[in-house]
C-alpha cells in the first residue's frame, strides 16, 4: 500500500547511520526544509514528510489531533523500514515531534525541538485558533498569510526566503490548515515530559520571534536533561530558513552527539 503522506526521502541508506526525519509547521509544507536536506542528505538520509492537510498529502476536514499527526509520522517511517531516528520539529512540528515521543520514545534517538513551545493552550488560545480556522475556511489563507509573513520571517529576510514562505502558505489548503488549528487548540502539556527525555536534544530560536520567544527556548533548555540552546540571530519564526548556516551547525552538532 502506498504511504498516507507525501514525502521526500533524500540521501544514503548507510545502517550505521541515523536517518534525520524532519516535521514541517502550519501552515507550510515539507519545501520549509530545503536547506537541510540540501545540507544533510549527501551524508545521511533525510525525510521530510508533508502532514495530512498540507503540501501534496490528502486533505482531511474536520479536526486533526497532534497524536493523529504522529500517528501518520510512525506509519511513514514503517511504510520506509526506519525503525530507529532522529527527529525535529520547528513550531507545530516540534510539538508534535514532542507528541512522537510521547507516543514512541524508543525509537527516537536525537530530538530537534525548533521555534515551539510545550505548555498546553490557553482559554484565550484555543477560542483564538478557533476563530482563525473559521476565518480560514470563509477567507482561504491570502489574506492571512499577508498579515503573518513578516512575523513567520523577520521584516529584514531576504525577499527570496519571505517569497518561499508566503508560497507556502498560500499553497496551504484552509480546510487541512483549519482542522490543524482545531487540534492543536486541545493539546496536550508536554512540559513534564520534556523532564523524561532520555535522549540528545536540540533547542534552537530565531533571536527575534514573536510566536514563540527565546524565554519559551529557555524554559525547555532547562527542563531537558541532555539539551544544548541556539538562538540565531538575526532570525524570527523560522531560523532554518533564515539563516541556514548557522541552524545547519547547531543541527551537525546534535547529530554528532547522538
Amino acid at each position: 500500500m502506498a504511504p498516507f503522506l507525501a514525502y521526500e526521502d533524500k540521501g544514503p541508506h548507510a545502517a550505521s547511520v541515523l536517518p534525520l526525519v524532519l516535521i514541517h509547521g502550519h501552515p507550510f509544507d515539507r519545501t520549509m526544509w530545503a536547506p537541510q536536506v540540501a545540507a544533510f542528505a549527501p551524508h545521511r538520509r533525510v525525510i521530510v514528510p508533508d502532514l495530512r492537510g498540507y503540501g501534496a498529502s490528502p486533505v482531511v476536514p474536520g479536526t486533526t489531533p497532534l497524536s493523529v499527526f504522529a500517528q501518520d509520522v510512525a506509519a511513514l517511517l514503517d511504510d520506509l523500514r526506519v525503525p530507529e531516528f532522529v527527529l525535529g520539529g520547528l513550531s507545530m512540528g516540534g510539538q508534535i515531534a514532542m507528541e512522537c515521543y510521547r507516543l514512541f520514545p524508543e525509537r527516537i534517538r536525537g530530538l530537534l525541538l525548533a521555534d515551539t513551545f510545550p505548555a498546553a493552550e490557553t482559554p484565550q488560545g484555543r477560542q483564538s485558533r478557533g476563530a482563525t480556522a473559521d476565518r480560514l475556511l470563509r477567507e482561504g489563507m491570502g489574506g492571512y498569510a499577508e498579515e503573518v509573513l513578516y512575523k513567520m520571517v523577520a521584516p529584514y529576510a531576504r525577499p527570496e526566503v519571505a517569497a518561499h514562505v508566503h508560497r507556502m502558505m498560500t499553497g496551504t489548503s484552509a480546510e487541512g490548515a483549519a482542522a490543524a488549528l482545531r487540534g492543536r487548540a486541545e493539546r496536550l502539556d508536554y512540559r513534564e515530559l520534556l523532564t523524561r527525555v532520555g535522549v540528545p536534544a536540540l533547542v534552537v530560536v530565531g533571536e527575534d520571534d514573536e510566536f514563540t520567544p527565546v524565554s519559551d527556548a529557555r524554559a525547555m533548555h532547562a527542563a531537558l536533561p541532555d539539551s544544548t540552546l541556539c538562538v540565531v540571530g538575526s532570525a524570527s519564526h523560522l531560523p532554518n530558513l533564515e539563516q541556514p548556516t548557522h541552524f545547519n551547525e547547531a543541527l551537525t552538532g546534535l547529530l554528532n552527539r547522538v
